[in-house]
């Protein structure tokens, strides 16, 4: 064999074995994520709250976007468009997904006509609006981790992810590498703002995806709940 097929049979060979060898080093991380943070360990049901749909609409066994639109929903039609077409048109393919926007009695009218706002044509069978009494949302909103306060009419421009066993999910620590870095003091991200793109097309997608990826290595028994820091329910008491 001449030093010309030598030297090509070489080159075929390191580019046939350098991306194996470089997914072989990244195979052993593929388990030890950190799964995504416990924010708040019990979130209300929707047991006070009817919902349009014929199916029995639930929060449990579900992983759920919880979104709170107000009185006058059409006016927050930009903040559902950013939730339709940022989260769930990007997620409504996975298993027990679901979004649920959460109104007050008589604004039925209005969630037909925000539906007809951001609607495409495009499959919405996981999207599901829910309705109920003023004191009942109250408690529902109150029972999650937030930022900010529901407004007084109802409404509020962060949205929750809630999963199958009814706790709150999100970031105990949401500061940068470079925060970090700098030893920035700590600070949690418990919602997202769906009027913030940045924040719903970077933060929210990953952390969903790493739900994801949780409840998909539960179903295999590949999930090593180790790997959660001990801390989470610690440092989020009441």
């Amino acid at each position: 064999m001449n030093k010309k097929n030598i030297k090509r049979n070489l080159v075929l060979g390191i580019l046939f074995f350098l991306p194996v060898a470089f997914l072989l080093m990244l195979y052993p991380s593929t388990h030890n994520y950190n799964p995504l943070d416990i924010v708040k360990d019990s979130v209300n049901g929707l047991q006070l709250i009817s919902t349009t749909s014929e199916e029995n609409i639930q929060l449990e066994e579900h992983i759920t976007i919880l979104c709170f639109l107000g009185n006058v929903p059409t006016k927050h039609s930009i903040a559902a468009s950013n939730l339709k077409e940022l989260v769930y048109d990007k997620f409504k393919g996975f298993k027990k997904f679901q979004v649920v926007v959460v109104l007050p009695k008589g604004t039925e009218e209005e969630a037909e006509q925000l539906q007809k706002d951001i609607n495409n044509y495009d499959d919405m069978r996981f999207w599901h609006y829910a309705f109920g009494e003023p004191d009942d949302i109250k408690s529902l909103f109150n029972s999650l981790k937030s930022e900010e306060a529901l407004d007084d009419n109802l409404f509020s421009d962060h949205i929750f992810v809630v999963d199958k066993d009814l706790k709150q999910r999100g970031r105990l620590d949401d500061r940068s590498e470079t925060e970090i870095d700098k030893n920035k003091a700590v600070y949690p991200l418990y919602s997202y703002d769906c009027i913030e793109i940045s924040e719903i097309k970077n933060k929210m997608s990953d952390d969903l995806r790493i739900l994801f990826t949780e409840y998909r290595q539960k179903r295999k028994g590949d999930f090593d709940s180790s790997t959660r820091r001990a801390e989470d329910l610690k440092n989020v008491e009441n």
